[in-house]
C-alpha cells in the first residue's frame, strides 16, 4: 500500500506490538483498537487520495504527505488542520487555506466563510463510508 508510512524500515519485531499490526495503521486507546481515516477530496467530494493512521494520532501528522503534490486554487479543512506551516506552505504554492482558527489561537487567523461552507461535501463522503460501510470498507483489523 502506498501510504503506509507508519512503520520504520528496521523496526525491532520486539517492539511492543502483537504480530501482524507492526507496520499497520491500528494503535490501542481507550475506546479500543481504533484506526483513523484521513481523506482528500476533490469540489465535488469525490475521493482523490487517502492514508490510514492509528486512531490517537494527531490530524496533522500525514498531512504533509497527502498535500505534497496537491495542485487547486483552496484547500477547505476543520480547525484540527490550523497549524501554521501548513498555511504558510500553501500560500507558498498559491492555494488559500480556507481552516478556521482553534478556539485557543491568540491572533486568530482570518478564513472565507461562504466558501467553508461546502466543506459539507467531504463529511457527506464521510456519511456515505459509513452507511455503506460492509461494501466500501473491509471489517478487518489491518490495513
Amino acid at each position: 500500500m502506498p501510504h503506509s508510512f507508519w512503520c520504520s524500515p528496521g523496526t525491532p519485531l520486539g517492539s511492543g506490538r502483537k504480530r501482524g499490526t507492526l507496520c499497520q495503521a491500528i494503535e490501542r486507546s481507550r475506546g479500543g483498537i481504533t484506526t483513523k481515516i484521513l481523506a482528500l477530496t476533490d469540489a465535488l467530494g469525490n475521493l482523490v487520495d487517502f492514508c490510514l493512521m492509528p486512531g490517537p494520532a494527531h490530524d496533522l501528522r500525514k498531512t504533509d504527505t497527502l498535500v505534497r503534490d496537491l495542485s487547486a486554487g483552496h484547500l477547505l479543512a476543520d480547525s484540527a488542520f490550523d497549524a501554521d506551516w501548513l498555511r504558510n506552505d500553501l500560500l507558498e504554492r498559491d492555494i488559500i487555506p480556507i481552516i478556521p482558527p482553534k478556539s485557543n489561537r491568540k491572533f486568530p487567523a482570518t478564513f472565507d466563510k461562504e466558501t467553508y461552507k461546502w466543506r459539507h461535501l467531504i463529511e457527506n463522503y464521510f456519511g456515505k463510508l459509513k452507511e455503506n460501510r460492509g461494501i466500501e470498507m473491509r471489517s478487518c483489523k489491518t490495513d
